[in-house]
């Protein structure tokens, strides 16, 4: 299965529910659902630097 995590993020953003992205991908789990986000969260999240 190669579903891109920007696709279910995109149908997110469209305003598509949980449900409703996996009637449009059926091959999803809820469980991918939250890895994508998970993965999403990690990748484009930025560093904290601490100063001395």
């Amino acid at each position: 299965m190669r579903i891109r995590v920007i696709d279910v993020l995109e149908l997110n953003a469209a305003g598509l529910s949980s449900d409703e992205i996996l009637e449009e991908m059926p091959d999803l789990e809820r469980e991918d659902l939250q890895a994508a986000l998970s993965y999403a969260a990690q990748k484009f999240g930025h560093p904290i630097l601490a100063t001395a």
